[in-house]
């Protein structure tokens, strides 16, 4: 990967919306030329997909969860990754090396949804020992694109 793939990728990441050609113009490369690297990035796996940014408040998400999981035992943890990718309402997981085992970010309409939610579904996750859950009160950094442009702070 190049500097020119690396400032496609941040035009992308900007704008998913751009033009073939306005993204061409912005990088000085023929119009050929870009599309191909793009679709050598999607090829790659590198980008791997396009999606517009949406403000969950606007379509009644408000209500923000971070929750900590711990399983009560290594081999559930297949079976708990599937279960969770099936909630609709947790928009992203990790898990972690040690204690606790997962971080779950999930939305809500509001506090009354959530607990819901926690009683009917995340209680009942396979393998759940655990579940720690802490109200997001501000966020103070939205998600962003990454940073794939070198910068030198030095």
């Amino acid at each position: 990967m190049d500097r020119l793939d690396r400032e496609i990728l941040a035009l992308l990441q900007e704008d998913g919306r751009i033009t073939f050609t306005q993204l061409a113009e912005k990088v000085r490369l023929s119009l050929s030329s870009c599309q191909r690297r793009v679709r050598d990035l999607e090829a790659s796996g590198v980008i791997r997909g396009y999606r517009a940014v949406v403000d969950g408040a606007s379509v009644g998400f408000g209500f923000e969860v971070v929750a900590f999981a711990t399983l009560s035992r290594p081999d559930v943890l297949e079976e708990f990754d599937a279960a969770i990718a099936e909630v609709p309402e947790i928009v992203e997981a990790q898990r972690l090396f040690g204690e606790p085992d997962y971080l779950i970010r999930i939305v809500a309409a509001d506090r009354d949804a959530y607990q819901r939610l926690y009683d009917k579904v995340l209680s009942r996750l396979p393998g759940v020992r655990g579940l720690n859950s802490t109200i997001v009160m501000k966020q103070v950094v939205a998600p962003r694109a990454l940073p794939v442009v070198r910068h030198s702070f030095g």
